[in-house]
This record gives C-alpha cells, structure tokens and sequence, in this order.
C-alpha cells in the first residue's frame, strides 16, 4: 500500500468519525432539551381534523421559530376528564421528564355534569403531581354553555381561579372567546373548534406561556 493510499484511508476514517461525533452530539442535544407537556382533552388533541394542525402543533412551530429550545408533547386525549388525565400524569412525566405542564381539562367533566368538587380534587391532585416532578405548572380556563344553568356553570368557571390562587400557579386564558360565536371557526357540533381557529387559539394562549419559556 502506497503512501497516498495510506492518507486517504485515514482521511476517510477521520471524516467518518467527525461525523459521527456530530450525530451523537445533536442526538444528546434533542435528548437534553427539555419538554413542556400539554395535558389535555379534545380541544387539544386536534379533534376532527389532522392532529398536525392542533393549536399543540402550531406552538411548536413557534418556538422552533423564536430558537426557544423546547419540545412540545402533546398528551392530550379527546374524551379525557380530569380523573382520566390524572391517571394518565404518572407515566407522561417519566417518560418525558417535562419542564412545563400545560393542564388543559375539565371541559368534559362539566360537559358530563360531574360534581364540581371532584372535578376540582382531580384538578388540585394534577397540580400538586406536576409541581412535585419540578414542572413548572399552569392551569387553562374552561367554561361550558349556560344552558347547563346559572349556579352550576359559575362554579365550573370560578373552580379555576380559585384553584389557581389556591396552588399558586399562573392561568392560561379561555382560548374559546373568539370562537363560540363564529361558526366559521368551529366545527358542525358547536363545541370543538376547527382547524381554521387553531392559529387563533395560540395567539389567544402565547402571551401567557412565552412568560415561562
């Protein structure tokens, strides 16, 4: 084997272990960013249309754009209650260890009629998990219609005020404002938005979890 050869072989074994340096560097990189989890129910989860277009998806985009350095996992289960996600916490913490937790449930609990006090022990005990992992932790406002009446639709909406000054930790909007009332944003059945007020719902939600970021 002649010298030229004997260079160009090292030469081609250096560049394939720079290469693979730098693969194992950007796989630390990924594995080390840390994550904000969303723990919600349908509105969340991108019910009836592609989940990739979910209000979730688009918040990744945007802090891939603002270079924020977090991943986004959404843990959110159409049909979910407050029980569900609370069952459901344990296993999403350790497996993705998230720095943030985004709580965004209840609206199935009211929708069902469920009695407030458990919908806010459920909440309450999803707080208290979240913190303990060291999760930073915020808590969405939901409210349902009124037609499930006066007293009980009050304390459904006051339930997280009151439980956000209670755990202290920061509130999310009710992203729905806007949307109810245009039918254009929402879906047939008057309580899921579409796809088109996904864009919506994050801007209505961003100033609030930027803050944490």
């Amino acid at each position: 084997m002649n010298i030229k050869s004997i260079l160009t072989q090292t030469a081609l074994a250096f560049i394939l272990i720079s290469a693979g340096l730098v693969s194992h560097l950007a796989n630390a990189t990924d594995i080390k960013q840390p994550s904000l989890l969303v723990l919600g129910d349908s509105l969340s989860a991108g019910y009836g249309f592609d989940a990739q277009k979910s209000w979730v998806e688009l918040l990744q985009q945007r802090i891939n754009k603002e270079q924020l350095g977090y991943r986004v996992v959404n843990g959110s289960v159409s049909g979910n209650t407050t029980a569900d996600g609370l069952n459901r916490l344990p296993a999403l913490i350790k497996q993705h260890q998230p720095a943030i937790i985004i709580i965004a449930l209840g609206a199935n609990d009211g929708l069902r009629g469920y009695p407030i006090k458990t919908m806010q022990k459920n909440l309450v005990a999803i707080i208290k998990k979240s913190k303990a992992s060291g999760a930073t932790t915020l808590i969405t406002q939901m409210e349902i219609p009124p037609n499930y009446g006066r007293r009980y639709t009050e304390q459904f909406k006051n339930s997280y005020s009151k439980i956000a000054t209670q755990e202290n930790v920061n509130t999310l909007p009710f992203f729905l404002y806007d949307l109810v009332n245009n039918p254009q944003l929402m879906l047939d059945d008057g309580i899921h938005p579409n796809a088109k007020a996904q864009a919506t719902i994050l801007e209505t939600l961003w100033p609030s979890i930027r803050e944490v970021l």
